[in-house]
């Protein structure tokens, strides 16, 4: 009673040197029991998982077999292989969507065949090779191919030597829904391609190549039921090709024509189809025994859009003349002069004011000078892809030209022409939209230039390469770098190509392998204008 309240507040108020023991020894417990507990779950659930996969559950099998198909639809052929090995599930979903097959077309094949289309039952796109020496698959074996694949498609023959006209025939009988056609190398004739053309009535693609069955036929080839459906048709290396010159001239729909290294006076084939079938929008006329009677000839058809003249040493001004100033609609055009000088500003200069939409020029051998440029550059506003490749009159003006007045190029690739740092810094201030530009195997252009011409213009892809200049045709990589879209700036291997030079014999052939390069080395380089492709999207990167 002796202690005052002040006394008993201050001794009750002392602080305690633990204050928040007993709350944190609670928490620490509760907090490791509730990990404790959680780490407990998250096994337990683990041991599910573990259970469930040690009950050999496939999961895949939720999957349905389109979804899987879809899947396997985006993998390497390789990798389906692979796929296919996992279990008799993915083997038959592989094989039920697989719609293009490429077999060894060996003779031995013929005792494969019935598993082969059992288990790939959904074919529509069947490539045949067979190699030179050995034996391929006959008639026999080609007709049950036949027999298994009745929805085909598309059919693709190389070096199948042993099929006749009669296994063609039969062939034609039982794919009636063929769509697309290409033969190279084989030896049945007339009368089996009438087959074809008279029984496939969907037919609408047809490339034939080295046919040796109509080197001595008098029997032409005609359209048949095909010939109103037909809309493309590409000849190569033949002799007497112009016995399908009934198909060019009697197909109404047909669009495209590439006669490329066939043999023999093409002059009066291309007047009957100018006359009688004026509704091509394509052709590609490449090492021909034709005239500027024969380009005359296609400028009768005013729907041309893209055109190809390649090494035909007789075609000159003239028929580029006729070509202009009729086929006003044309967007792409390739010439290949092979230094002939018969082609050159006297024609391009029509085609600068006839053909204002031209998107697309590509001159390989051909000597234009400023005239002819500022002309094109001047009347050809949509002009967006330009190469010039082999000429020795493009020099720094004619760059400057280009630069100054070419407002709508986004590619420009040069090649082989006597240019230099001059002329490329032009492109520095010119060609607001251009996109990309190639340099190649000119000597007065240093790697220093190039680099400087990226930094000024960050956004350009600039592509250069010093090599030494090498032959008159462009290599296969040449607008490879005009293609697509990029900034980085990197020097382009040199890479050797081979050039069509004639033989250095005298002999007869001399003249033929010049002209033709028919039967001349195999080393046959594509030239500039294949690296372009043949959509407008190719050049926005899109392929």
């Amino acid at each position: 009673m002796g202690q005052s309240p002040s006394t008993f507040g201050s001794s009750s108020s002392s602080p305690d040197p633990n204050p928040r023991r007993d709350v944190s020894l609670s928490r620490r417990f509760s907090f490791r029991s509730s990990s404790v507990i959680s780490s407990v779950v998250e096994r337990r659930e683990d041991v599910e998982v573990l259970e469930d996969f040690s009950d050999g559950r496939d999961y895949t099998a939720d999957i349905p077999d389109e979804c899987l198909a879809s899947i396997f639809y985006f993998l390497s052929s390789g990798d389906r292989k692979r796929c296919s090995l996992v279990c008799r599930r993915w083997l038959r979903v592989d094989g039920q969507n697989r719609f293009r097959l490429v077999l060894n077309a060996k003779s031995e094949i013929i005792n494969s065949l019935p598993s082969l289309f059992s288990r790939f039952d959904s074919v529509t796109k069947l490539v045949l090779r067979c190699e030179r020496k050995l034996t391929s698959v006959d008639d026999d074996t080609f007709v049950l191919i036949s027999i298994r694949c009745p929805n085909l498609s598309r059919l693709k023959l190389r070096g199948c030597r042993d099929i006749t006209d009669d296994g063609m025939e039969i062939f034609a009988r039982n794919c009636k829904g063929l769509k697309k056609l290409s033969c190279g190398s084989c030896v049945f004739g007339a009368k089996g391609m009438n087959a074809v053309l008279e029984h496939c009535t969907a037919l609408e693609e047809l490339s034939v190549k080295r046919l040796r069955g109509i080197h001595d036929s008098f029997e032409p080839i005609v359209p048949g039921s095909a010939g109103s459906a037909l809309k493309s048709v590409c000849l190569k290396e033949l002799m007497n090709g112009q016995c399908f010159g009934p198909i060019l001239v009697g197909s109404g729909k047909l669009k495209t024509l590439k006669l490329i290294r066939c043999l023999g006076d093409w002059d009066k084939v291309l007047e009957n189809v100018g006359d009688k079938n004026s509704g091509l929008t394509e052709i590609h006329l490449e090492r021909l025994q034709i005239s500027d009677l024969g380009l005359s000839a296609i400028s009768k058809c005013y729907g041309l859009e893209v055109l190809r003249i390649v090494k035909n040493p007789d075609c000159s001004n003239s028929g580029l003349l006729s070509v202009a100033e009729r086929c006003k609609l044309l967007r792409k055009l390739h010439i290949d002069g092979w230094r002939t000088n018969r082609i050159g500003d006297e024609g391009l200069i029509a085609v600068a004011k006839q053909c204002l939409n031209l998107q697309e020029l590509v001159l390989i051998g051909v000597n234009p000078t400023s005239l002819s440029l500022a002309a094109i550059a001047s009347n050809c506003q949509t002009l967006e892809r330009l190469a010039i490749c082999g000429s020795g009159s493009v020099g720094d003006a004619e760059i400057a030209c280009i630069a100054a007045k070419c407002v709508a190029l986004k590619k420009l690739c040069i090649k082989g022409c006597p240019i230099s740092d001059v002329g490329i810094e032009t492109l520095a201030l010119g060609c607001p939209n251009l996109a990309k530009i190639k340099v190649k195997k000119c000597r007065g252009v240093s790697g220093g230039i190039a680099e400087w011409l990226r930094e000024r213009r960050g956004s350009l892809s600039v592509h250069w390469d010093d090599g030494d200049i090498e032959a008159l045709d462009a290599s296969s990589s040449d607008i490879r770098g005009v293609q697509g879209s990029g900034t980085e700036f990197h020097p382009i291997v040199s890479q050797a190509t081979g050039a069509d030079v004639p033989s250095g014999s005298n002999g007869p052939m001399t003249l033929f392998r010049t002209k033709f390069g028919f039967f001349a080395c195999r080393k046959l380089v594509p030239c500039t204008f294949r690296r372009w492709p043949n959509s407008e999207d190719s050049f926005n990167g899109n392929q």
